[in-house]
């Protein structure tokens, strides 16, 4: 049938992508104030039609999804960007899909410009008439008083957006959405360069740009993820390429966005170790890309003029429990079980998350000096340790060391789990940003779906490569 067909899974993605977008319009992450006559609440009624419009789409791309990966696996050469076209184009101009955090962007980017200390207050200080002050009046509840987590970099970008808009809710939203698609292209491009392993970009494409939680949390809900993951992405290329140091510089960059781009660099210094060889090789990969995104995070944060405070908000968003979080629930539940406030025991059970978190990504470097994993694959599988043992979990967090699996290795049985994660995640959050159980729900159906899949057409496990690069001197595979 032309439906299974590649041109079939084309167009059933796009009048997905579509519906996604369409429902939005009633259903989405709406703002409280400012969005008439585009955004605005239109009843229960419409909310509703919205939200199960929205779910069939959603339904929809990601049967497509599904489908042109498993093309896609049996070795199909297609216009991969076409598709991604097709499948972004229906969400520029839809409101905020699955999350209100962009409108904590725009209330920083106010602050900003007012002259607030983003990193000692949360947006319920902007007062009515400053900038970012409608924006505010949408952001979620747990943020309203969080001071922000993001680095200077990303603040910057903000208020680049909400100076030229004035804070105006549709047009600062849309510029937004440009920065989104700029993170996009860069995710795009340095996939490409990395080459997505022997099995070659197209299906790396598949998994990384064209996965539908990219798609609905990136352009859709403008999560600065996005823009984390592309800055990293493309430092790891350049350093892939040799020129490590300015590729540490964007990782840098990246850093000043989200935090977690930091893991990068015990990568990069892999790589700076394996050619160098020795000693000095080794000293020299483990310090010198530190020092270079170092410099670049403090260059960034001196330009930016919001001084350090970024340093000590790292860990706000942990004090929000979010039913994501293994460490978090597990170390909930325990202290529930021993009665009496049940927070110590939790706040233990998540550093000692962390801690084990550290334990796997060190293996893993130690694995990609030693020769026995691609460096790149070995980032992409430290960063799904790192959600998966953190003490806040959203879905979009996945994408973190999903993107890079799929850069170095998305035909693969991690590649392959990765895409059934991402399947399942995506039902997770309603188009207007909340959880609902059935979220819960359909997530739990589709995972046991895709694993049910992974059972009966599982993908080749990756054979342990470091293609990049060359063997270290006194080192042997095995």
């Amino acid at each position: 049938m032309w439906v299974f067909s590649a041109s079939g899974c084309r167009w059933l993605g796009a009048a997905g992508s579509l519906a996604v977008a369409v429902g939005g319009y009633t259903a989405g992450t709406l703002p409280v104030l400012g969005g008439a006559p585009l955004w605005q609440p239109r009843g229960s009624a419409p909310a509703t039609a919205g939200a199960v419009l929205a779910y069939l789409g959603l339904t929809l791309l990601l049967a497509a999804w599904w489908r042109y990966g498993v093309l896609l696996a049996r070795g199909l050469q297609d216009g991969v960007l076409t598709t991604l076209l097709c499948w972004a184009a229906p969400l520029l101009l839809a409101p905020p899909l699955h999350s209100a955090d962009v409108y904590s962007y725009i209330a920083q980017g106010g602050m900003v410009l007012e002259g607030h200390d983003v990193y000692g207050a949360g947006p319920s200080v902007l007062a009515p008439g400053d900038l970012g002050a409608e924006a505010a009046a949408s952001v979620g509840g747990n943020w309203t008083d969080t001071p922000a987590p993001y680095g200077p970099v990303f603040l910057l970008l903000a208020e680049a957006v909400v100076g030229p808009t004035g804070g105006e809710i549709v047009p600062a939203v849309l510029g937004m959405r440009l920065i989104a698609l700029g993170a996009l292209a860069l995710i795009v491009v340095a996939v490409r360069g990395l080459g997505g392993g022997p099995a070659g970009p197209a299906g790396a494409l598949w998994l990384a740009a064209l996965n539908p939680l990219l798609l609905v949390h990136v352009v859709g809900g403008l999560h600065n993820d996005g823009l984390m993951i592309g800055l990293m992405l493309s430092g790891v290329l350049l350093a892939v390429r040799g020129r490590w140091v300015l590729g540490c510089a964007l990782i840098g960059l990246a850093m000043m966005v989200k935090s977690p781009a930091a893991v990068a660099l015990l990568f990069v210094g892999v790589l700076v170790a394996r050619r160098d060889g020795g000693v000095r090789g080794v000293v020299k990969g483990l310090v010198l890309p530190g020092l270079v995104a170092g410099g670049v995070a403090a260059g960034a944060t001196l330009a930016a003029g919001t001084g350090f405070g970024w340093l000590g908000t790292q860990s706000v968003a942990g004090a929000i429990h979010t039913p994501l979080s293994l460490t978090s629930d597990l170390g909930l539940a325990l202290g529930t079980l021993f009665g009496g406030d049940p927070d110590p025991v939790k706040g233990v059970v998540q550093k000692l998350g962390l801690l084990a978190a550290l334990a796997v990504i060190a293996a893993l470097a130690w694995r990609a000096w030693r020769g026995r994993i691609d460096p790149v694959l070995g980032l992409g599988l430290s960063l799904v340790a790192l959600v998966a043992l953190s003490p806040m979990v959203q879905p979009w967090y996945l994408l973190w060391g999903t993107v890079v699996v799929a850069a170095a290795a998305w035909h693969s049985r991690a590649g392959q789990l990765l895409a059934v994660l991402s399947a399942a995640l995506a039902y997770e959050t309603a188009p207007s940003g909340h959880t609902p159980w059935y979220g819960f729900v359909l997530a739990g159906g589709v995972l046991a779906l895709g694993l049910l899949w992974v059972r009966r057409d599982p993908w080749p496990a990756a054979a342990p490569t470091a293609a990049h690069l060359p063997r270290p001197e006194g080192t042997r595979s095995r």
